[in-house]
C-alpha cells in the first residue's frame, strides 16, 4: 500500500511544470498557435488549490485558448472562464506583483470588445510602485515584460533601468 501511495504521489507531481519553466514560457506564448497550444497543455495539470501563481498563469493559459475556439459561443465561454479564475486569484492574493503582471499582459492584448482592458492603470501603478522591493530573478523578469510592454510609455519604463 505504501508502495502505491508514493508511486501515485511521484506520478501526481512528475508532470506539474515548475514556476522557472513557466516564466520562460511565457513570454513566447504569443508567437505562435503551436506556443500558445503547448503552454495550454503544459498548464492543463495545475488545479485551483496550487499555488496562485501557477494558477494565474493557468488562467491566462485559459484566455489564450479561447482565441482558438471555432465557435464563437465556445470562445466567450472559455474566456469568461479565464478572467473569472484570474480575477479570483488576485481577489486572494492582490499584493502579489507577478500575478498583477500576467493580469496585465493579457488586458493590454485582448481586444477592447472583451471588456476586459479595465485594470490597466491599477496594474501598471502597481508594478511600478513595488517593483523595487523584488529579488533579482523576479525583478529581471518583470523588467523584461516590461520593456517589452505596449503598456507602459519609454519615459514610464525608465523605472527598470
Amino acid at each position: 500500500m505504501k508502495l502505491l501511495m508514493t508511486l501515485l504521489l511521484w506520478v501526481s507531481f512528475a508532470g506539474a511544470p515548475d514556476l522557472a519553466s513557466i516564466r520562460k514560457l511565457y513570454p513566447e506564448v504569443t508567437k505562435s498557435e503551436t506556443n500558445a497550444k503547448d503552454f495550454v497543455e503544459k498548464m492543463a495539470g495545475i488545479s485551483n488549490n496550487d499555488d496562485k501563481i501557477l494558477v494565474a498563469y493557468k488562467a491566462a493559459s485559459i484566455l489564450l485558448d479561447s482565441k482558438f475556439e471555432k465557435k464563437l459561443g465556445d470562445k466567450i465561454d472559455r474566456f469568461k472562464e479565464g478572467a473569472k479564475l484570474l480575477e479570483s486569484v488576485i481577489a486572494g492574493e492582490p499584493n502579489n506583483i507577478e500575478i498583477r503582471m500576467i493580469r496585465l499582459s493579457i488586458q493590454e492584448n485582448v481586444p477592447g470588445i472583451t471588456g476586459y482592458k479595465k485594470n490597466i492603470k491599477e496594474d501598471k501603478k502597481f508594478i511600478t510602485s513595488h517593483y523595487a522591493a523584488q529579488n533579482g530573478a523576479l525583478k529581471d523578469y518583470l523588467k523584461d515584460f516590461v520593456l517589452q510592454s505596449k503598456s507602459f510609455s519609454d519615459k514610464e519604463k525608465q523605472f527598470v533601468k
